[in-house]
């Protein structure tokens, strides 16, 4: 059989999942028809903008997990936004945020090894410009996406 396991996961990254209707069902003890409604209901609102897989990062070769807290330049610190919107293009990189203190910028980037890590931090650099970047590496993660590991 064909081994599409990259594809897929590239897939799921991007939100193309659905919900366990039957399972939460059960879970909550009301009605598919009640659960369906309510999603439904919660993704026009848009409080659900999309739905993903949790990962096994180890078991998927992007176990390297670094935040990277991030100085911008001076010619861009006045608009972090486009910096941050320019970084969420990055398949590699899991979350952008902007935030207050002594950095602009926090990313969670995540790679197979230290080696595509200082591949892609040197990439980045170089392309953005950063006036400075702090790298922490998590060592294990026991929670992620509100799911104990």
């Amino acid at each position: 059989m064909k081994d599409i396991t990259s594809k897929l996961i590239g897939l799921f990254k991007r939100g193309y999942c659905t919900p366990q209707i039957a399972r939460i069902a059960k879970k909550i003890k009301e009605p598919s028809t009640t659960i369906h409604y309510n999603i439904k209901k919660l993704e026009k609102e848009g409080a659900i903008k999309t739905y993903k897989a949790v990962f096994d990062y180890k078991k998927v070769r992007e176990g390297h997990c670094t935040y990277i807290l991030i100085n911008l330049n001076k010619g861009k610190y006045g608009d972090p936004e486009e910096i941050a919107k320019e970084l969420a293009k990055h398949d590699n990189i899991e979350s952008v945020d902007i935030c207050t203190g002594e950095y602009e910028l926090i990313i969670k980037l995540r790679s197979k090894d230290i080696d595509e890590y200082y591949e892609i931090l040197k990439h980045l650099i170089k392309k953005h410009n950063f006036s400075k970047t702090v790298s922490m590496t998590s060592l294990k993660q026991m929670k992620t996406e509100f799911v104990e590991m």
